[in-house]
């Protein structure tokens, strides 16, 4: 198997600010005019890796990437819960402040847990298949497109799963809307660092990948050489 420089790295960055996420996802902030998941400013980092782990290596090594990321998710999901939930001595005074936190509703969990890997397949796919009917040109077309599909997908799911029935119905859908429209507003504003990181990856790597006799099913775990 070919031996990757930076591939590793990219991994563990994905990896880390999938789990940052995680615990700052409650965390709201005004935007403007939108009251918004403090993850709106960061999140869409995460994309901006996949669309380069996509770009460069392919569709299947970022498909293992993100089941790699899902695995740690739900991994780091459960550890949350036990922290927040086990007893503590009474000179502890935090126990409140850890169960504010780590005490992530099951709900909202699963939620993200779908939500990541559904936006993360579907974002790579579109790019995937963008990068081949393109020839490779207009990257910003290809990290844009997949990112208003990919997460599009992350926050409809997150927020039925997670949320609908807690908010009300118009709440709901101005939140849905106003997530998904920031989210893809900053990978737009980030097209120059992506267009720079990947031009440096490919340059690093030697790597082009085109994903042209790909098996796409997001369940299965081959990675060609």
């Amino acid at each position: 198997m070919k031996h990757y420089k930076l591939l590793g790295l990219l991994t563990a960055l994905n990896i880390a600010f999938q789990l940052v996420s995680d615990v700052t996802a409650g965390k709201i902030i005004q935007l403007f005019i939108f009251p918004v998941s403090v993850t709106v400013l960061y999140f869409p980092i995460v994309y901006i890796i996949s669309d380069v782990m996509t770009e460069v290596y392919g569709y299947a090594r970022a498909r293992l990437v993100t089941w790699l990321t899902l695995l740690s998710s739900v991994i780091a999901g459960i550890i949350y819960l036990i922290v927040a939930y086990l007893p503590s001595p009474e000179f502890f005074g935090a126990s409140e402040a850890y169960a504010t936190v780590f005490g992530i509703i099951p709900r909202v969990l699963i939620g993200g847990w779908i939500a990541v890997f559904a936006g993360d397949i579907l974002n790579n796919y579109v790019l995937a298949k963008m990068k081949i009917w393109t020839k490779g040109k207009y990257l910003w077309m290809r990290t844009i497109g997949s990112t208003i599909f990919g997460q599009g997908a992350n926050t409809i799911l997150f927020y039925m799963i997670a949320l609908s029935g807690i908010l009300p119905a118009n709440v709901l859908v101005i939140s849905i809307l106003s997530a998904w429209f920031l989210k893809v507003v900053v990978e737009a504003v980030l097209t120059p660092v992506t267009y720079y990181v990947v031009h440096k990856v490919k340059q690093i790597e030697g790597e082009d990948y085109y994903d042209t006799d790909t098996d796409f099913n997001p369940f299965s775990f081959k990675v060609k050489d």
